[in-house]
């Protein structure tokens, strides 16, 4: 393989826990209450789909102007929830990959829809360790989509056949699939059918696993 591309939510660290929070007290507003089924189809959406499909389960319309206070409401939110962030809570086998990574000279990217990769990463203290971050900023289409993982190959300069990605969603395991990457999913229960291998976590990755992969 030349290439790695980690997901952020889920992979690297478990802020999905914030997001649903943040759009619990967003869904409120639309006298909505955003079950966790209902969320789980929000992992790996951009923010701006995410209230999009919010506000079609409440049955609520409202316009361009209202949908920017309340974008900007939830990431405000968000941004409180994850300010606490530190090193500790980097999941297992993350730290394992990066140096697995560094050792055999295998490049790393950041493939996510989050505005606030850059900080995130910084507050885990491992914003250095990746090559290039392709975030919600840079992209203008949401996964299943695969520009995200696309941009990320091409600013590489690797073969995106020669790209595992790791994704703990749906989308994600289907945008990667799309960009005809290596399609790794970690669940903590079950499996993502779609996905081209199944982990229960980044740690239980062993490192022969990359020797033959491809």
């Amino acid at each position: 393989m030349k290439a790695f591309i980690f997901d952020l939510d889920g992979i690297i660290v478990d802020t999905a826990k914030y997001h649903f929070k943040s759009w619990k007290i967003i869904s409120k507003n639309f006298g909505f209450e955003l079950s966790k089924t209902q969320n789980e189809l929000l992992k790996g959406v951009s923010r701006e789909e995410s209230l999009d499909r919010i506000l079609s389960w409440a049955g609520i319309s409202i316009d361009k102007f209202e949908k920017k206070k309340y974008l900007e409401k939830k990431n405000e939110l968000y941004k409180d929830f994850i300010n606490n962030l530190s090193q500790m809570d980097i999941l297992p086998g993350v730290k394992k990959l990066i140096d697995f990574a560094a050792i055999k000279d295998i490049p790393i990217a950041l493939g996510s829809a989050s505005k606030n990769a850059h900080q995130i990463l910084k507050k885990l203290g491992i914003k250095n360790k990746f090559k290039v971050i392709i975030d919600g900023n840079l992209t203008s289409k949401s996964k299943p989509h695969p520009e995200v993982f696309l941009k990320g190959a091409k600013t590489l300069g690797v073969n995106p056949k020669e790209v595992i990605v790791f994704e703990d969603s749906i989308a994600g395991v289907e945008a990667a699939n799309k960009a005809k990457m290596i399609s790794v999913a970690i669940c903590v229960s079950g499996k993502i059918e779609k996905a081209r291998f199944n982990f229960n976590s980044l740690d239980d990755i062993p490192l022969e696993f990359f020797e033959n992969v491809i």
